[in-house]
């Protein structure tokens, strides 16, 4: 089991809304990487950003069983949007909801908006921006199709935690590019969604980067292909490589790693970060020269305390090698 060691932060626990990327490369290049923090709400309900970048210290103990509401947003315009917290500070029902706030929540029906569902003006004012087609791969070799609006562009790969990805088009709006979004998982059964465990899975034994990359080229090229003969909606043909954070390269390495040994639903846990992939962490426990993957997505929706903790090394550690 993870430490018990008693917290040294005295304020009420955090609700951790999740890990974001902020910040696109500025230059152009890995090497600028962006800003990984995890983002944790007070009861207050002020945010508190905690840094993710490599050789960060992370120690928390989970403070309560469950997953609570992360609340809802209301989206003003193309760049303002307002997170109203959850009333009641309720039980997520709905994925990381609760049901009143994934009533409320206008991301909710950007997924129908391509087929003739109605929005309200400043969702519609969202959708209506430019917004780009890629294709993503990830450790394992699979692979996906996706969506980004301009100013989400670079950062939205990177918290998928895209090992490879390409932009293949480009258009006007939002609707149009979920439409062929739609013709591409229909005329070459290319997903829109990957697992968040399959992609943890997949990072203990990755596939090395060159493989990866000529996986993503191959389905890039099939996607631009079709596009060109059949797209059924307006575009701009794009050939442009995304930037992949150097922040994650420790975890596409031919290194040895494991399966981080204990659950994120209690205790107290610690550890340093070595590298960051998307929401997983390569981590290195006190008193290991093991490395470990961390899902940090598991957090999502729970309450934290922040603290001087410490992961217990797994009594098995000798047999992981």
């Amino acid at each position: 089991m993870p430490s018990t060691a008693p917290s040294q932060d005295p304020v009420a626990p955090y609700l951790v809304h999740g890990v974001f990327w902020d910040g696109p490369p500025a230059t152009g290049t890995a090497a600028d990487g962006g800003t990984p923090v995890l983002r944790l709400q007070s009861p207050e309900g002020d945010f508190r950003n905690v840094g993710l970048a490599p050789g960060s210290r992370l120690g928390f103990r989970v403070a309560a069983p469950g997953r609570f509401c992360l609340g809802h947003q209301v989206v003003h315009s193309a760049g303002s949007r307002t997170h109203v917290r959850c009333a009641k500070a309720s039980p997520a029902t709905k994925g990381k909801q609760c049901g009143q706030c994934f009533m409320l929540d206008d991301s909710r029906l950007i997924h129908d908006f391509h087929r003739g569902g109605r929005v309200p003006p400043g969702l519609r004012s969202y959708l209506m921006q430019e917004h780009w087609l890629y294709v993503a791969t990830f450790a394992g070799g699979a692979t996906k199709v996706g969506t980004a609006s301009g100013p989400r562009k670079w950062n939205r790969l990177a918290e998928q935690g895209a090992v490879a990805a390409r932009y293949v088009a480009h258009t006007a709006d939002g609707r149009a590019v979920r439409v062929l979004e739609d013709q591409v998982t229909a005329d070459l059964a290319l997903t829109q969604q990957i697992r968040s465990a399959a992609k943890t899975e997949a990072l203990l034994q990755p596939l090395a980067a060159p493989e990866i990359d000529a996986i993503n080229a191959r389905r890039a090229g099939e996607v631009r292909t079709l596009l060109a003969r059949a797209a059924v909606e307006p575009y701009t043909p794009v050939a442009e490589q995304w930037i992949r954070p150097a922040q994650a390269a420790p975890l596409y390495a031919a290194t040895p790693r494991h399966a981080y040994p204990h659950p994120l639903d209690g205790g107290g846990h610690g550890f340093r970060v070595t590298g960051l992939s998307g929401t997983n962490a390569l981590a290195h426990l006190t008193g290991s020269d093991a490395a470990f993957v961390v899902n940090l997505g598991g957090l999502a929706a729970r309450t934290v305390v922040l603290g001087s903790f410490d992961s217990e090394v797994p009594a098995i550690q000798e047999q992981l090698f």
